[in-house]
């Protein structure tokens, strides 16, 4: 091929290659940004099937959304209400001990000399105290930077939880309007059937959010009923546990219940035989969720074959995290639903 004008095409090839790195660019700055609008897609849409049976019950759509949005805060507020004073409480006990600790001793290092001197003969006390004063003190900068950084993204999550709220809101109001907006892009002729086909990955994901969330219901509600006959610590806590391991797909219940198992271990709290109680209850509670709960559920949420939801969450997963593995599941039911009624009708047409 001969170049007429080389200068010229050197020119508009490099003006690409910098569009295409200011796109990425750009992407990587609103991955953030990005996120919180995908989660607060994510959720509204996993609300919109609710909000459509209050409309059925001929509520209009600004009062049901409003029902559904005072409903789902009500419970979160009920969680927090639940879990924060026991936190409290427990914080106070360990600043209690710590403070009983120090004032009833004039010289820790004292203490804690003859303490590791009867637990340890052998050990060279005073060499291991003072590498670990120099320790601190050399590492006194990372410890607090650490601090910090924590601190920085606990409000930080904060503040993303309060976004995906305000989006939620605004999207699950807006949802009808939305999907106007989108179809009037699609030409008049192929309008009805990708309406049609947005329609069926809509309620898929919709299904999926719904059904997930009451799988989380069930094993929550039985996790407080049963651990509190077991009387186990904290069983309002460890139910609520259990509520949010469940919204995981494939690996959530199962390390809910060792979270669960391993609380009831600790000394003063639980006991062994609590903790086995606890762990023979799961071991039988997962087998019936994977067998008779689950897919009585999610047979009317998505059709998606097993080595699909395996493949999907493990993708999802590492490329979102979290949020990947939640919604990788209806992204693959989606994508078997364009399959199934686009891709395989042309091809059979060829």
């Amino acid at each position: 091929m001969k170049l007429h004008n080389p200068f010229r095409t050197a020119l508009v090839a490099t003006l690409g290659v910098g569009l295409g790195i200011l796109l990425i660019g750009s992407v990587q700055t609103l991955s953030t940004v990005l996120l919180y609008l995908g989660t607060a897609l994510f959720i509204s849409l996993g609300l919109d099937p609710l909000i459509s049976w209050l409309e059925r019950r001929k509520l209009p759509r600004w009062l049901a959304v409003l029902v559904t949005i005072v409903a789902v805060l009500g419970v979160f507020a009920g969680i927090v209400l639940i879990v924060l004073p026991i936190i409290i409480s427990q914080v106070t006990q360990l600043v209690e001990q710590i403070t009983a600790l120090v004032q009833s001793s004039n010289d820790i290092w004292a203490d804690l000399r003859t303490w590791l001197g009867d637990l340890f003969p052998a050990l060279d006390i005073d060499r291991v105290l003072t590498e670990a004063q120099n320790w601190l003190l050399a590492n006194v900068g990372s410890i607090t930077g650490g601090v910090i950084n924590a601190s920085l993204a606990v409000v930080n999550g904060l503040f993303g939880a309060f976004i995906v709220l305000i989006l939620t809101i605004y999207l699950t109001a807006s949802t009808p309007s939305l999907k106007r907006a989108v179809y009037q892009l699609v030409p008049a002729s192929k309008r009805p059937r990708f309406i049609d086909l947005a329609d069926q990955i809509t309620d898929s994901v919709g299904y999926y959010v719904m059904g997930q969330v009451s799988l989380g219901v069930i094993n929550g509600v039985l996790s407080a009923i049963y651990l509190t006959i077991i009387d186990a610590p904290f069983p309002a806590v460890l139910a609520v546990v259990a509520f949010f391991f469940s919204l995981i797909p494939l690996v959530g219940t199962l390390t809910g219940s060792t979270i669960i198992v391993l609380t009831c271990l600790i000394p003063g709290l639980g006991s062994p035989a609590t903790a086995l109680a606890a762990g023979i209850y799961y071991l039988i509670y997962m087998q019936i969720e994977a067998y008779v709960i689950s897919p009585r559920i999610m047979s009317r949420a998505v059709s998606v074959p097993g080595a699909v939801v395996v493949v999907a969450a493990l993708a999802g997963g590492s490329l979102l995290g979290l949020l990947g593995a939640l919604i990788a599941i209806p992204v693959a039911a989606s994508i078997l639903i364009i399959y199934r009624q686009v891709v395989i009708p042309r091809m059979n047409e060829r």
